[in-house]
């Protein structure tokens, strides 16, 4: 450990050269060995000479103030292995060489933005298509109108805080390898504030806002697709001390169509015709979200055919026009034929050189496939 050179001397660490000189010479004369037989004496003299070498020198004695021994190996701060004090932080280390004021942060205020909410808000496929002005009812902290964001009860003020003087903090002197450290840590008495409240609101506690329920009335542009947010500016969260209130951000939620289905700004449904209407041709009207158009199936329409009407879609949300609605056909075959139909569709299919064979038949159009594929076989 580093030696307590101005403790040998009988000297304050503020000490002035002379005061050193002076306390050498009053020492050195009670204990030097001409004058002091006590084999201690001379021990005692040899500490005294080594301190005043040291504290005489002011580099020397710069080494002392910053803990180390300049007559240790090394002469490093601390005197070489385990003569380092206890473990201090940066900031400690900092405070050392710049002084209290480099890690100083003073007080805190106690008026701070607010956060930002969240809000969900489920609409219909029409609503997100055109667009809708939509009620929202959200539960978000306000400033409080009994002290108007101040936190303090009507007719009193904030007061300075004893414990640290205003400051917002207080400081401790650690003796480390560096000499004697000032660090300094928020105030536990004011939290940091440097100024406490005597008497709180009695609305809001002295935090200067209150939790309220209130209305609102959101924009809901055409065009919008399920997930995106809109955002309310300083309809969030007022901050602590009635500071500025965070956004508010309402997210969309479509919910699901009964017919269409949604691929952005495309719609898309399926429609079923009878086999013989897809065979020869009808006209149908399809229901859209806001008219009804007619659509024209073409003779000879097959099973998984689509329509596109071009603009029926949903209103593009930035630009102008719409996507498209695409109608997927599903061709429906009869299940059950009475006597007459089965007959009438035998002979239609014989018309037009089509076999139609049973199953529990030989050499029909299966056996012929079968037959077919043999021979390329």
């Amino acid at each position: 450990m580093a030696k307590d050179y101005y403790g040998i001397l009988g000297v304050s660490r503020d000490a002035s050269a002379e005061d050193i000189k002076r306390a050498y010479r009053k020492l050195a004369r009670q204990y030097h060995p001409d004058v002091n037989p006590d084999p201690a004496a001379a021990d005692k003299f040899k500490d005294i000479t080594a301190a005043y070498e040291v504290l005489s020198d002011d580099q020397k004695r710069q080494i002392v103030d910053l803990g180390g021994d300049p007559l240790a190996p090394g002469g490093a701060p601390g005197g070489g292995p385990g003569g380092a004090g206890p473990f201090v932080g940066f900031q400690d280390i900092m405070d050392a060489f710049f002084g209290a004021a480099a890690g100083s942060r003073g007080p805190r205020s106690r008026t701070r933005p607010g956060a930002d909410a969240i809000l969900r808000l489920e609409l219909d496929l029409a609503e997100t298509a055109f667009g809708v002005e939509a009620p929202i009812t959200v539960d978000t902290a306000v400033i409080c109108t009994t002290c108007s964001g101040a936190g303090t009860a009507a007719g009193t003020h904030l007061a300075t805080c004893e414990a640290c003087g205003g400051r917002g903090e207080v400081q401790s002197v650690q003796r480390t390898f560096l000499g004697q450290v000032v660090s300094s840590r928020p105030c536990v008495a004011c939290q940091g504030y440097g100024t406490v409240i005597p008497h709180p609101c009695p609305t809001c506690g002295g935090d200067g806002r209150v939790r309220t329920r209130r209305s609102l009335t959101v924009k809901i542009p055409a065009g919008v697709e399920d997930g995106m947010r809109i955002r309310l500016a300083q309809q969030g969260e007022v901050g602590p001390g009635g500071g500025t209130a965070g956004d508010l951000y309402v997210e969309i939620h479509e919910r699901p169509h009964d017919v269409y289905s949604r691929k952005g700004d495309d719609l898309h449904c399926r429609v079923t015709v009878p086999m013989t209407a897809a065979a020869l041709g009808t006209r149908l009207t399809i229901r859209t979200l806001d008219s009804d158009e007619p659509v024209d199936v073409k003779p000879g329409t097959q099973p998984g055919a689509t329509l596109r009407l071009r603009g029926r879609g949903v209103p593009h949300l930035r630009g102008t026009g719409r996507g498209d609605l695409y109608v997927h056909l599903d061709v429906r075959t009869p299940t059950k034929l009475d006597a007459d139909q089965e007959r009438t569709l035998r002979e239609f299919a014989k018309s037009r050189g089509e076999e139609v064979a049973e199953l529990s038949k030989q050499g029909g159009f299966f056996s012929r496939m079968r037959d077919a594929f043999n021979g390329h076989a």
